[in-house]
């Protein structure tokens, strides 16, 4: 796999596809090695950075690949077919290394070509949590005190995004810091049962430096402050967690329908397989094919939305928010159950051989358990509920 071309103008998706697929199948050799080592991916998220990836979202004229929101997402979930745990570490990047726009552009450029120049990975997170970080004036701007805990790309960030309250306000902030500061300590300690290598961990901030320009803007929910064209931060999130659904769903029934035509593993034919003519096993498919399908399509509208609500920028209502909010939450349930059922199913499909460890089937039932656990269906459903019944807007709550 080489170095992705620079492009001159916008780079068309076909481009960033074959790309994606090109990186995917190079991290598809030794996806079942590397999740069972479980090591920090400094190693895959290089293997990004070879492939332009991570600049993909950063204009061309700040020396990015200029590719938009919908490649993005197609990207993600390209990667995810392979590796649900770099999928996400991807699609993590992608939502904070963007995140500024939404608050301000000056400040986006800026950050955006730096970003590009030094080949930056982003990690941490800009959910809510119990415990909040805190940010203190001085005169030199702030410093940000905690302690949280992240489910993407901390352990290999090169910037972090954070959300944190500056004392005696109550509004909580969008806040960037250089990991290499003093005063933040990274820590590997979660240690999940799935997506490990999503570089997941907690970070300590003990007084650290925060210049006033690296304060994006405010995560408040009140919409006297937060404006509709920010609000979209949140669909936009949760967007790109649709398509690592979706891509861990087709990855396990193509590594499955793999193994049950040969007779053999793709990367294992020493492997054999029972007979793919079983009735059970044909059924077995067709179902898992309409979830994956039916849920592509409603991603497919989503996304749609998604990129008309951003061309509206500043013309965007809250009305048009709250539709495009739904919409998006309507095919995380969606992608949710067809990631939960393929990855399930496909075990049963496969029968007793599945069990073992070498295949590696196994990886992506626990990667989209996982990731399901740190986003629960239930909040989704009931947000289409409430808006259907009663025309409740969706609260701004940002994807973990």
């Amino acid at each position: 796999m080489g170095v992705a071309l620079a492009l001159s103008g916008s780079a068309p998706k076909a481009h960033w596809l074959r790309v994606a697929r090109e990186t995917a199948d190079d991290l598809a050799t030794d996806a079942v090695a590397r999740e069972q080592a479980g090591k920090p991916p400094f190693d895959e998220v290089s293997r990004l950075r070879e492939a332009g990836l991570l600049t993909l979202l950063v204009p061309a004229a700040l020396g990015g690949g200029d590719g938009d929101w919908p490649t993005a997402c197609a990207v993600v979930r390209e990667i995810a077919t392979a590796d649900g745990a770099i999928g996400q570490l991807l699609g993590c990047h992608y939502f904070l290394s963007w995140s500024a726009r939404f608050f301000t552009d000056p400040a986006a450029a800026g950050l955006e070509e730096r970003s590009a120049a030094e080949g930056w990975c982003w990690g941490g997170g800009l959910a809510r949590q119990e415990t909040e970080l805190t940010l203190i004036r001085n005169t030199q701007g702030f410093v940000l005190s905690g302690r949280q805990s992240f489910a993407a790309g901390v352990l290999v960030a090169d910037r972090l995004a954070v959300r944190a309250v500056p004392a005696g306000t109550g509004e909580p902030l969008a806040v960037v810091v250089d990991p290499a500061l003093d005063g933040v300590t990274v820590d590997g300690d979660t240690d999940p049962f799935g997506q490990r290598l999503a570089a997941g961990g907690s970070v300590e901030f003990d007084a650290v430096p925060v210049a006033a320009e690296d304060v994006l803007g405010s995560l408040a929910v009140d919409e006297d402050v937060l404006s509709p064209r920010t609000a979209l931060l949140s669909p936009v999130g949760r967007l790109l967690s649709v398509q690592l659904r979706l891509g861990m769903a087709e990855g396990v029934l193509a590594e499955a329908r793999e193994y049950s035509r040969t007779g053999h593993s793709h990367w294992h034919p020493d492997r054999p397989v029972g007979s793919p003519q079983d009735p059970q096993v044909l059924t077995a498919y067709g179902e898992l094919t309409v979830f994956t399908r039916s849920a592509s399509a409603l991603a497919d509208q989503a996304g749609e939305a998604v990129a008309a609500g951003l061309a509206r920028g500043e013309d965007l209502t809250y009305d048009e928010y709250a539709d495009i909010s739904v919409l998006v939450a309507m095919a995380e349930a969606a992608a949710s159950r067809a990631a939960q059922e393929s990855t399930a199913r496909a075990l049963d499909i496969i029968g007793a051989r599945s069990a073992s460890s070498r295949l590696g089937f196994d990886r992506f039932w626990r990667n989209a358990r996982t990731h399901t656990l740190y986003e629960p269906v239930a909040h989704r459903l009931r947000d289409v509920g409430d808006y259907f019944l009663n025309g409740a807007h969706p609260l701004f709550v940002l994807p973990v």
